[in-house]
């Protein structure tokens, strides 16, 4: 298991585990305290990126905007994949909630196309997944939330519209927004995530 260093705010038995994931140059405060807003009960795990880009914390390197270095994307997956199995088992918790913003959404889509199984319902802010997954129909029923900026300059709309239509056809319960804005979080969206964290 990856030595991340994480913050956790411990919940009540057979509550949701919530695993946060912050952007780019945010760290795991970003959005720690945001889930039990909605879920007080609920058990919340939130690791810091350990990679440095010029200062600012990532979860994994990239050679350019929108370029990720693939070979370390994939050794990052497989230790974060093997950090959220680890907590999972320890609170031995049945409904295990990611939420990731950005780069945050990056990590929690790939872990979750390495092992389907790890998550039950995905919150996906602004994610920018430039390559052609593999079918994972394993997700099928998996809820999925994915919302994006309509004028987003970092994830552009229509990879987004890509990765939202593999999504579908991978069977997800899939929910989508979108607001008229660019990479910023809008509080349409923080709407919108109260809504799905709720449910």
């Amino acid at each position: 298991m990856a030595d991340y260093v994480f913050a956790e705010t411990k919940g009540e038995a057979g509550a949701p585990l919530v695993f946060t994931f912050h952007g780019t140059g945010g760290s795991e405060r970003q959005f720690h305290d945001f889930p039990r807003q909605f879920q007080p009960d609920a058990h919340v795990i939130s690791p810091r990126g350990d990679v440095s880009e010029n200062g600012a914390l990532r979860f994994f390197k990239r050679r350019a905007e929108g370029l990720y270095d693939m070979d370390d994307l994939a050794l990052r997956t497989e230790a974060m994949a093997a950090f959220v199995t680890h907590h999972a088992k320890a609170t031995g918790a049945t409904r295990v909630i990611g939420l990731g913003y950005s780069n945050g959404a990056n990590i929690l889509a790939s872990t979750a196309m390495h092992l389907p199984e790890l998550f039950t319902d995905l919150a996906l802010l602004h994610p920018l997944i430039p390559w052609q997954p593999q079918p994972r129909p394993q997700l099928s029923g998996t809820r999925v939330l994915v919302s994006a900026g309509e004028r987003d300059p970092i994830c552009p709309p229509p990879m987004t519209q890509e990765f939202v239509d593999w999504l579908d056809r991978q069977g997800a319960d899939l929910s989508v927004h979108w607001h008229p804005g660019g990479h910023e979080i809008s509080q349409s969206e923080v709407d919108t995530l109260a809504r799905f964290l709720s449910a």
